[in-house]
């Protein structure tokens, strides 16, 4: 369960800059589209601006990934949050969806160590280009500088981000636990917990920075942090579907990477939690990670069989139906409506 890339959100491939990318899959109104698309386009050229400083070894090493492309979704989000203030158009509010963007990047970095990852955005991985060492470096240094970026927001945004890390960091130490002793209901919790820390967090954090530094009362800006929790984690159940229940050519994905790795998410969770000779021979299957491609064609064969995939999907609309409510009071128009989009479009990629 590799959490929190958004490189398949927006309209065109995962090459080229976000600002070029995201907007359009979203927007029906033209004037939204245009500031948001403007606002990316700031955060990009900050973005890559900050990370073009210093020593040549090093720019390359640091903009490696931000430089392979990706949709830029917490910019664009951050800038949608910023639509429900006074000052949508607020330097602030393009620092910090810039802030955000860094940070995910570094997380990649991270990430790729902690799962041997060889590519990353169709690029080979930073881990993979050079080592693990100089990964781990790159992406503390995207720390860094979205540190100093951060300092110009002020105290109460530092410390937000502060707690935002934190949460982020525990996320990614809780899922490393080992959970074998554990009941399904309790996998069950702890993986929605993983996925909320891990993913959920940095668009709750787009939404609560870019409604706060465009002047946003704080009711408005509780709705939006929640909001954007919400879309992680529906978006990383919906991936966790994907991966078990599409083909490669609708998905670009290798099915069942996650079996392959011994992780076991949402769907096949609900899946082993059944009494049928399917989740029974699953439960015999699934005893740790299966890399022989015959036994995770029979799994996938066999998760099929159950009711895990359907049971997964009742809880993401249960979650597309809290979103909803989350931000019933907004003021309606096209701002509202692009976050319903935003929602929507995250569950109809499972098809």
């Amino acid at each position: 369960m590799r959490t929190g890339d958004y490189s398949g959100l927006g309209s065109g491939s995962a090459q080229g800059t976000g600002a070029e990318k995201s907007a359009g899959s979203f927007f029906v109104d033209e004037a939204l589209e245009a500031a948001i698309t403007e606002g990316m386009r700031k955060s990009e050229e900050l973005l890559i601006n900050e990370l073009d400083q210093g020593e040549e070894f090093l720019v390359e090493r640091v903009s490696h990934l931000a430089k392979a492309g990706g949709k830029r979704f917490r910019p664009m989000f951050t800038m949608l949050a910023a639509q429900f203030g006074e000052n949508p158009k607020s330097e602030n509010v393009i620092t910090a969806a810039t802030v955000l963007e860094m940070t995910h990047l570094a997380t990649l970095y991270h990430d790729d160590v902690m799962d041997e990852a060889d590519k990353r955005r169709g690029v080979d991985s930073a881990n993979s280009r050079w080592d693990n060492t100089v990964a781990i470096l790159a992406g503390d240094y995207l720390f860094a500088t979205a540190s100093r970026l951060l300092s110009r927001l002020g105290s109460e945004t530092v410390a937000h981000f502060a707690e935002t890390f934190g949460v982020l960091v525990t996320g990614q130490m809780r899922e490393c636990l080992d959970d074998s002793d554990l009941q399904i209901e309790q996998r069950i919790d702890r993986y929605i917990k993983v996925i909320s820390e891990k993913t959920g967090v940095l668009i709750a954090s787009a939404g609560y920075l870019g409604a706060l530094h465009a002047g946003a009362s704080e009711n408005v800006t509780a709705a939006l942090r929640r909001y954007g929790e919400l879309i992680g984690i529906i978006f990383q159940i919906v991936d966790d579907i994907i991966d078990i229940s599409s083909n490669t050519d609708q998905s670009g994905k290798t099915p069942g990477t996650d079996l392959r790795e011994g992780v076991f998410t949402l769907p096949v969770l609900y899946a082993l939690q059944e009494d049928s000779p399917a989740a029974a021979r699953l439960r015999e299957l699934l005893v740790g990670p299966i890399t022989d491609d015959a036994l995770v064609d029979e799994a996938l064969d066999l998760l099929a069989q159950t009711k895990g995939v359907e049971r997964a999907l009742d809880m993401v609309r249960g979650l597309l139906e809290e979103s909803d409510q989350v931000i019933a009071e907004l003021p309606d128009g096209a701002a509202k409506e692009s976050l319903r989009q935003v929602a929507r479009y995250t569950v109809e990629r499972v098809g």
